[in-house]
């Protein structure tokens, strides 16, 4: 039977992002191996020809930017811009330049090699539901931004409290609302970036409808910053809804899920505004290293639905409806429903701070791709075959609704022998199942030599037609994105 708004333990910190002090608990926590020099961590990326920072260089770019706390080269202010937040790698960057404005980005980057870090940039106004920002804008203070005006984000992520929108949009993040909102290739109207010579692209229409040429700002929607610097966006905005309702759900089999989900989709339809998935390997992680407190009684898989809408009492009698179908037919084992913000936030933790509980396991391998769903979960049970022992656990959850498994495994440091019997095995059993390799996190330098699994080779001979022509230096996030020359 369900339970209706069940209490749940008080977690004892609020809402973490990668910026905060890590989390602390009474429970064992794995240390972590310091990251591993990105020389050493990538063996296989051969590097550029690059000029080394000078002094001249240095003072140039003081001149450029006006103020001198614009420019970072001290050890300790660069470390955290050098380092990825899970401890993968760590670069030897010399200095970080923080522009305020397209003008200074342009100037930048007519003089050298430029891996854009999207962070602390102000700005933010909107109208008419289409809100045009600077790129550095914290998603989250997005969020609170439009609330005045009843309208909201397209996208939302677990990292909502730290990530920029120009780092949302380079990458073409997905998210939590995907299933509802789509991508932000639809959602982004206009873009405007800097490019390799310094010339500013103005594409920032808020026009909806604009059929003239070729749609340039696509170019720079997933291109992780290799063809442009992202410096202001214009992105359609949703109509805030003025109710919100989650329901989390256990199930016997990822059988049950699908049918669930297809149940959802055909009761809720409009409503349904996210459909999520974690295992059970998820849920014990959760509780092992972050203290989290499972609301049910202990279940093979884990769903959580959220409807959302402008009718409270509608929306509560179709999810109704919908809990009662599901209860039905035997899908569900257990089941709490949740209508108050602080009860959905809680619920909504369970789903969000996973990533954070397998990072106390110690080193992560973290995997983000799609599949059909009739292949979906089948590649967890193979994985967890192949690795037994040697690791820690592998877990799977995931934006199902859309397709997308984030697939993790950990271990107490990093283990060469388990990387190499994870790729590329799990990309080319992706292939196979006619997948994607990488669902929303891009390619970066851990998965671009592995762009052929997913990509034919005439449209790799295009992306990198396009890359010369756009950056033939290639001094725009080197390394990325496309697999080394051969």
């Amino acid at each position: 039977m369900l339970r209706r708004q069940l209490q749940l333990t008080r977690l004892r910190v609020g809402v973490w992002h990668p910026s905060s002090r890590p989390f602390t608990h009474s429970r064992r926590v794995a240390v972590r191996a310091k990251p591993q020099d990105t020389s050493a961590r990538f063996p296989h990326v051969k590097r550029g020809q690059f000029a080394e920072v000078t002094s001249e260089d240095v003072n140039m770019f003081r001149n450029i930017l006006s103020k001198e706390s614009k420019v970072l080269s001290s050890s300790d202010e660069l470390d955290g811009y050098n380092t990825d937040w899970i401890g993968i790698a760590k670069g030897n960057s010399q200095l970080v330049l923080r522009p305020q404005t397209t003008k200074e980005v342009s100037a930048c980057a007519q003089v050298l090699q430029l891996p854009p870090s999207c962070r602390r940039t102000p700005g933010g106004k909107h109208r008419v539901g289409i809100l045009v920002c600077q790129a550095g804008c914290v998603l989250a203070s997005l969020e609170d931004h439009l609330t005045d005006a009843e309208l909201m984000m397209p996208i939302d992520l677990g990292s909502k409290g730290s990530c920029r929108i120009g780092g949302n949009v380079s990458t073409n993040a997905g998210g939590l609302r995907l299933l509802r909102y789509g991508s932000l290739h639809g959602s982004v109207l206009g873009v405007e970036a800097v490019l390799a010579n310094g010339d500013i692209v103005d594409c920032l229409s808020t026009m909806r409808k604009d059929n003239t040429g070729y749609d340039m700002k696509q170019l720079f929607i997933g291109s992780e910053g290799t063809l442009g610097v992202v410096t202001a966006v214009s992105i359609l905005c949703p109509v805030r809804p003025k109710s919100t309702q989650v329901a989390f759900l256990g199930c016997e089999s990822f059988d049950m899920v699908q049918r669930i989900l297809w149940q959802a989709k055909q009761m809720l339809s409009e409503t349904l505004s996210a459909f999520e998935f974690l295992d059970a390997q998820s849920m014990t992680c959760n509780e092992e290293n972050l203290g989290l407190k499972n609301p049910l009684k202990e279940s093979p898989f884990y769903v959580l639905v959220e409807v959302s809408g402008s009718n409270s009492n509608h929306d509560e009698e179709k999810l109704n409806a919908f809990l009662q179908s599901v209860m039905d037919k035997s899908l569900v084992l257990d089941g709490t429903l949740a209508t108050g913000i602080s009860k959905i936030q809680e619920l909504w933790q369970l789903r969000e701070r996973i990533t954070e509980s397998l990072l106390a396991d110690g080193y992560n391998y973290k995997y983000d791709i799609s599949l059909p769903l009739t292949h979906y979960y089948d590649v967890v049970q193979v994985m967890r075959e192949r690795l037994r022992d040697r690791v820690t656990r592998v877990v799977a959850y995931g934006h199902v609704g859309d397709g997308n498994l984030h697939l993790n495994v950990t271990t107490p440091q990093y283990s060469a022998e388990v990387a190499q019997l994870i790729e590329p095995f799990l990309y080319e059993y992706t292939s196979k199942c006619r997948g994607s390799i990488s669902a929303e996190h891009g390619m970066g330098l851990m998965k671009n030599r592995y762009l052929h699994y997913s990509k034919s080779d005439a449209a790799i001979r295009l992306m990198r037609s396009v890359k010369t022509l756009m950056d033939p230096h290639g001094i725009l996030n080197p390394y990325k994105t496309l697999p080394p020359d051969t």
